[in-house]
Parts: C-alpha cells; structure tokens; sequence
C-alpha cells in the first residue's frame, strides 16, 4: 500500500484522480486529512458513507477529550456498522477498537477485543496502517497486563518485509527497545531504539525521530568509547536469541556525535520550558565526549532559558 501521505500528495497535484482511489481507502485518508492536518481535495470527504463520517467525529470526541459523550456515541455506531442497512466491518473493528482502548467493558474484554480487530483486519486489510495500529495495541495491552512475551510476539510479526507502513514499524521498534530497557537488555535495546530512529527520519517524522534519539542517547551515554562498534555494524551482525538477557556494548563516539548533531538544531528551536532534561542530556554528552561547542551554543543564548537547573550547569 502507498504511503497515505504520497497518496494525498497526488491527489492534490493531480497525478492521480479520485477515481483511482478504492472505496476501502476513503475513510483513512479522510482521517488522516481531518486529524493529521494534511491537505488533500475536499471532494474526498464528500465520498464517505454517512456511517463513515459519524465514525471520524467519534475520533474526534476523543481528540477532544470528551470521553463520556465518546462512549455513549460509539454504542450507537456500533449498532449501525452491524445493521443491514449499513453494514461496514472496517467501521464496526475501528468502533471495537475505540472502546476497547477506553476500557468499556472492562479490561479482560478490551484484550479479547482487540484480539478480534487484530484478526479482522488480518483478513480485510492485512499490513495497513490501520491493521497496524490495532497489533500495536494488542501489543500495548499485554504489556500493561505483565504479558511480555505476548507483546514481544506480536511486535515480531512487524518487520521490514512485513509490508507494513514505515511508521508503524518505527513505532514498533521503540515499543520493543522500550520493553527491552524496562528489562535490563540494554544491548538489543539500543539496537531497536536505532532502528526506530532510523525509520522515523526516513519517512520525515520529526517529533518521532526526536524521541528516539533522546531514549537512545539516554542509554548510550552510560559509556562511550571511541573503538566500540557503531550501530549500523551491531544491527546489520545482531544475532537471534532463545531468551533475552541482561546485556550491554558501549556507545561509538561518532553515533553519540552524529545523534547529538541530528538532535541540537530542532531541540534549539525553542529553548523555553521549565525542565528542559532533553538538553540537559546534550550538555552530559558534550563532558562526556569532550565538545565544548554544543555548551557553548547553549550558553550564547542563556538569556531564553528558563529551566533554573539547566542555566546553573550551563554558567558553572
């Protein structure tokens, strides 16, 4: 499946027309359009069922934060996308999915649940975004419910090859290099946040490649050495294992560099907040790995900060 970015791209520089569009991609793009504020052609919402619309405004009470009114609302979609005359499975596993996620038959039902949308969608839209997120969540929930190795699974079957979309993978990867630091296996863990970091400046998600260059750098600064192996080098050598383990391989000096490098000019945009331990974390790597200038960037524009514990490491 084409990214649903590219796809709204062409739609709105007319390399492709509406009518190239298959009915079972309406709803996502209209979504994305609608709550990723990304442009496309209005005529595309004009294509959706009435169902589908009422469906988006459910997303949108929970963008919201009106969950009472989401609730009591999903109960009535969920009884349209099953009736005969509006029969829609995609909206009935995004409803199930919905109330699964706000717990409201409890959480025992939420997993059975997402169970099903995972599997519906398997069948229906196998390795689309939306198929992704529902394995994210079923993957989330045994987290939350002490099931490790249930999620580990899961996250399993999102690779590379997989056909999944790009930032599905990405955030499948961060979950796994998340699970693995919670469990001391530091090693793969960085691997993974990597890789997650990697597909997110792939596929140019800024605010995502941000967060995992900081879990990673949080990891990596623990030892740096200037022989270690660089990342590209461990993930491309990584070998599978039966069980995981408490494990750990120094950071490179130069992926250290190369990840702070990447981080200073977005971090540097605004430099207000009153806990800024993101660069916090860029003046531990800068003593760490003995750049003076990254210090310095931050001290020349001091007069912006205003994280007390931040301008007293810096002026000392």
């Amino acid at each position: 499946m084409k990214d649903v970015r590219e796809i709204l791209s062409q739609l709105n520089s007319g390399s492709i027309n509406l009518s190239d569009i298959p009915e079972d991609l309406v709803l996502q793009l209209c979504s994305y359009m609608l709550f990723e504020d990304i442009q496309g052609p209005d005529e595309l919402l004009a294509k959706l069922s009435p169902l589908q619309r009422d469906v988006l405004g459910l997303q949108g009470l929970l963008i919201e934060g009106d969950l009472a009114s989401a609730v009591i609302t999903s109960e009535e979609l969920l009884t349209r996308s099953r009736s005969k005359e509006e029969r829609d499975l995609e909206c009935e596993v995004r409803i199930r999915m919905e109330r699964a996620l706000l717990a409201v038959d409890g959480p025992d039902i939420s997993g059975q649940e997402l169970a099903w949308c995972t599997q519906r969608l398997k069948a229906i839209a196998p390795n689309t975004a939306l198929h992704g997120i529902s394995m994210l969540n079923q993957a989330t929930w045994h987290s939350n419910s002490g099931e490790i190795m249930m999620a580990m699974a899961i996250h399993a079957e999102i690779t590379k090859d997989s056909g999944f979309p790009p930032e599905i993978r990405g955030l499948s990867r961060l979950e796994v290099g998340r699970i693995l630091t919670a469990m001391d296996d530091l090693d793969p863990a960085m691997r993974h946040l990597w890789t997650a970091r990697a597909v997110f400046i792939d596929a140019g998600m800024e605010a995502e490649a941000v967060v995992a260059s900081l879990e990673w750098l949080d990891l990596g600064l623990e030892e740096v050495t200037q022989d270690a192996p660089r990342m590209l080098y461990r993930i491309e050598n990584a070998e599978p294992r039966s069980v995981p383990g408490s494990s750990w391989v120094p950071a490179n000096y130069h992926d250290v560099k190369d990840v702070v490098e990447g981080l200073l000019p977005i971090l540097t945009r605004d430099l207000g907040g009153s806990d800024r331990t993101d660069l916090g974390m860029i003046l531990d790597a800068a003593e760490i790995i003995g750049n003076p200038g990254w210090k310095e960037s931050l001290l020349e524009r001091a007069n912006e900060i205003q994280d007390a514990r931040l301008l007293e490491v810096l002026q000392s």
